[in-house]
């Protein structure tokens, strides 16, 4: 595929970021609410200097913040806060959440269950008509937009 095919197409630019897998486990283990390299780390047990290069691409794509703390008695440290944009990545996490549910079974059953706050109850990703009324998967096309060449 020519460069310019993938430079109008919004899934290869947003791969460019996102095609890491530690770029999305950071970004599941932020949705969680963690924000210190060291919470990353533990969590993830990803290297030191792979995690240090996928934040900081996380930062320079504006997914993340750094943001400076300080722990009484210790040396100021930067912590790493969700943006925006971060934030409205929630639906593609849990849409590769149901899929890989669906199609990868651990037999442990899900890791993440995504719910409503106030109710507790199960939300699920889904495709809404400009109407808001649910359209099922099988009613769906893609086709190609204006910015396709």
């Amino acid at each position: 595929m020519s460069t310019a095919v993938n430079d109008r197409c919004s899934i290869a630019r947003s791969l460019e970021i996102l095609g890491q897998k530690w770029s999305l486990l950071i970004v599941r283990e932020a949705l969680f609410g963690r924000t210190r390299f060291s919470e990353f780390r533990e969590r993830l047990g990803v290297a030191p200097d792979v995690l240090t290069d996928r934040l900081a691409r996380l930062v320079d794509a504006g997914i993340l913040d750094r943001r400076s703390y300080r722990e009484d008695g210790a040396r100021e440290r930067q912590e790493y806060v969700l943006t925006e944009a971060g934030q409205c990545l929630r639906p593609v996490l849990a849409a590769l959440a149901e899929w890989g549910d669906e199609h990868r079974p651990t037999g442990y059953g899900p890791a993440v269950r995504y719910v409503e706050t106030a109710t507790g109850k199960p939300v699920h990703v889904a495709f809404l008509s400009s109407d808001g009324r649910p359209v099922p998967d099988t009613e769906i096309s893609a086709v190609r937009g204006p910015g396709a060449l």
